[in-house]
């Protein structure tokens, strides 16, 4: 590779950043990048829902059914799209299980994802589209997080070009079509895609403030606005996918959810025209204003001049009576 590509091109990490040891464990970049963007989307969220009223701490319910569950079916709808990578002779079939190696679909995880939300919304009571509309600015902000790992990779980059921000891939690498000189450089689709969810988080706070984006409006937004662009970054990504009809699987997801947010928002805005009064369902509220509640109504002990008077039995008023002067 010359000089003048590589003062213009941007850089990958060296193979030996993907990973490190702390004793006899191996810790892979990419899976922090997953771990900080959970973490950012946990404390976002769990802003958004105290500013509207929730329990303090909710957010970490629904963690514990959204995190596993968004991560099998990522992985799983990952799997199903790319068979040629895990099955066939020479390949070892439980690879399927190394997440650490890359490869987890986010419409996967959204599937999964939106099965916890229903869950942990019977758990604490929160309305599903309640936490999914405080949950979508950070869902892109860890989107966006999670795709440095793709970078550390050196995986789900783009077309070749000639742009000064082109990507240096190191060689060998699947991905690479054959006969493409060595000094190639690649559209970084993770680069892309970072900056169009981070641009999504500002529009849509944006938006928030001057409309109302409840009742699952702000869910609406997100399945158009990601759909868009995961649509045209589908169609320059190098990796190979399952195709129908000559498309590639996940443009056909991002339609799916173009189409399905646009009917959502119509929908929903609709059937709910004014204000959510509450994120929770009718009958439930925060479990710590139950407790609070409940403390208000145990009965206090009276001492000294608060004291009510006692009022004698029948037998001591009589005797009183008696012994009157």
């Amino acid at each position: 590779m010359n000089t003048a590509t590589i003062l213009a091109s941007l850089p990958s990490p060296p193979a030996s950043w993907q990973y490190f040891t702390v004793g006899p464990l191996q810790i892979h970049v990419y899976a922090l990048a997953i771990l900080a963007g959970i973490v950012l989307a946990a404390w976002i969220t769990g802003r958004r829902l105290t500013a509207r009223g929730g329990e303090k701490g909710v957010v970490l319910d629904f963690l514990l059914w959204t995190v596993p569950l968004g991560i099998i079916f990522a992985r799983a709808y990952h799997v199903l799209t790319h068979l040629g990578d895990y099955v066939g002779p020479g390949i070892n079939s439980l690879s399927v299980f190394f997440i650490w190696e890359g490869g987890n679909a986010i419409f996967g995880a959204l599937i999964g994802g939106a099965l916890g939300v229903w869950l942990a919304s019977r758990q604490t009571g929160v309305r599903f589209f309640s936490f999914a509309d405080a949950l979508i600015p950070g869902l892109l902000v860890a989107q966006a997080t999670g795709r440095l790992g793709n970078y550390f990779n050196q995986e789900l980059f783009g077309l070749p070009t000639t742009l000064p921000w082109g990507l240096v891939i190191d060689l060998p690498n699947s991905a690479v079509p054959s006969g493409l000189p060595a000094d190639t450089l690649f559209h970084p689709t993770f680069l892309y895609e970072m900056i169009w969810n981070l641009a999504g988080v500002v529009i849509l706070l944006l938006i928030e403030r001057r409309r109302d984006m409840r009742w699952g409006k702000a869910l609406a937004f997100y399945l158009v606005w990601y759909g868009l662009g995961r649509s045209w970054l589908e169609a320059i990504r190098l990796d190979p996918s399952e195709t129908f009809l000559g498309i590639r699987s996940n443009i056909w997801a991002s339609f799916a959810a173009i189409l399905v947010g646009v009917i959502l928002y119509v929908v929903q805005s609709r059937r709910h025209p004014g204000r959510e009064e509450s994120i929770y369902l009718p009958g439930r509220g925060p479990r710590t204003a139950d407790v609070d509640s409940n403390k208000s109504e145990k009965p206090r002990k009276s001492s000294g001049s608060d004291a009510a008077p006692v009022k004698d039995s029948p037998r001591a008023a009589s005797a009183k009576s008696r012994t009157a002067p």
